[in-house]
This record gives structure tokens, sequence and C-alpha cells, in this order.
């Protein structure tokens, strides 16, 4: 039997008396309906390579081929496994072996630029640095009950265009061209306040606040909207900060929670791998 120790009341709980790569279906669901109710789990001093972390990803569900942008196809056939990224900062021969680097993140949701954005994300630590590089999260359904009624009611008509060219640091991705008004931003529309499709809890789904548009206002009305909502998207109270050992593991809801990532100093390692589950929607037929 697992054990579930919330960190907070209803946000964040640490899942114990576990080994990933050896799980019976009564105690994943166990893990999933922890996931469910916790939003984010974390469960520590958990030994597995890319095939057992793929595995253990897929009991979510479908997994996402690891977003490589427009990479031309012949470059991802010598991707080792097509469903694990790797999360970097390490120079090999002039190269780098994964993506992000030791930038600072910004608050974001997964890929939310793309019609059916997935649901879970699960990050496992292999190599972290002594100082730096720590993951936040923020519960987007606490949030929403932080926002004033009048914001709240505003909010729950509109829709947010999430940018599609840029990364979580900023860079823009290989294929997109550079645009200066957050209007030409290419990229998938959603609801601010999402229904969550498992637990019917409503949270704000914002995304990232860099080069975001409210379709149907004007510009500066849109950025001033934008601002008003990100001010209650990260309140100290609604915030986890995960401080990273080696052989950590952490699954994410995106449905529900924000992210983000300090930056390091580059002479350190940093070496992390992420699967991202694919959502039912957009599971292929």
């Amino acid at each position: 039997m697992i054990t579930v120790s919330a960190i907070n009341t209803d946000f964040v709980a640490d899942i114990g008396d576990v080994n990933v790569a050896s799980l019976n279906d009564e105690t994943f669901s166990g893990i999933y309906q922890a996931w469910l109710q916790y939003g984010v789990l974390r469960i520590r001093n958990q030994q597995v390579d890319e095939d057992g972390l793929q595995r253990f990803s897929a009991r979510f569900g479908p997994l996402e081929e690891a977003p490589f942008g427009r990479m031309p196809e012949a470059e991802r056939k010598k991707i080792k496994n097509r469903y694990v990224t790797q999360l970097s900062n390490i120079i090999v021969d002039g190269k780098p072996i994964g993506g992000l680097g030791n930038s600072e993140a910004s608050w974001h949701s997964d890929m939310t630029y793309v019609a059916n954005p997935p649901p879970a994300s699960i990050l496992l630590s292999l190599e972290i640095p002594r100082q730096g590089g720590e993951t936040y999260f923020a519960d987007q359904s606490a949030a929403l009950s932080a926002l004033p009624a009048s914001l709240r009611k505003r909010a729950e008509t509109l829709t947010i265009k999430h940018n599609a060219a840029h990364t979580s640091i900023g860079k823009l991705r290989p294929g997109f061209d550079a645009f200066e008004d957050p209007r030409e931003a290419p990229g998938a529309a959603h609801p601010i306040i999402r229904q969550h499709e498992e637990t019917g809890r409503p949270a704000l789904y914002l995304g990232r606040r860099e080069w975001a548009y409210i379709p149907g206002l004007p510009l500066d009305e849109s950025e001033s909207l934008l601002d008003e909502l990100w001010s209650y998207a990260a309140l100290p109270e609604n915030v986890w900060q995960q401080q990273w050992q080696v052989n950590d593991i952490i699954i994410w809801d995106n449905r529900r929670v924000l992210h983000r990532r300090d930056a390091f100093d580059q002479s350190e390692r940093r070496l992390m791998k992420r699967c991202q589950v694919l959502s039912k929607a957009a599971e292929p037929a």
C-alpha cells in the first residue's frame, strides 16, 4: 500500500512506499487518484531508466511525442526515445544534450499553445545543481477562488490565445518568425476559466503571460486584463517550491497548476528527463 502525505491541505502530496518501475493496477490507481486530488505529486528515490520512465508515464495515458518543434524527420530518427525529453544545460562536443538550458523559466503550463495540451507532465531528476534550478508550482484552482467576483464574471466569457512561437525561457522556436504584436502570435485559444475534465473543478488557465492575447479586445485592454488576472496567479500562499534531490519524480496536472524554474550557474550541471501525456481529445484514431 502506498502512503499519501499532503504537503498542503489540498495541494501537493508526497507518495511513499512505492517503486514506479514495478506497479500493479491497484497501486497505480491510488497514485492516479492522489494526482487528481492534489495536482502535484512527489515520489522520491526512484531509480528508473528512460524506458522505465516511459512505461510509468504511459499509465497516465498515451504519451506525447517529445516536442521537437519543426525538427526534420531524419533528425528525429536519431533520438533514442522519442517520448522522453531531455531538459539540461549540459554541453557535449559543443552541442547541448537537452533543452531550456540554465535560464529562468517563467510561469507557464505546458504546451497550451496546441489545441489539446497534455494533461500530465512527469519529470525525473538525474543531476541537480548545488544552488538554483528549483521548480515552483502555483495552484490555479486557488487562484480562481482568489479572484474578485467582478473579475471572475468577466473572465468567464473570454479566451486567451496562447503563443506557440516562444519557449518558456522566451527563446524563439525554430521555424517561427519574430513578431512585435501579440495579436500576430500563432497558437491555440482556450477559455480563461477551464473546467477540469475529470474532477469538474474549475481553475484559471493562463498558459504564459508573454505574447498572450485575449481575442476580441483592443490590445491595450487585453494587456491590462491579462496583467490583472496574472496578479492572482501565483499568490505566495498558493505556491509550493520543489527542492530537488537526485531521483525525484514530480507529476503535475497542467489543467490545474502553473510551474516555473529558477535560473542557475552554467558551471553547474542539471539533467532532467520528462514525459508528457497526450490529451484524450488529441489521441490518434
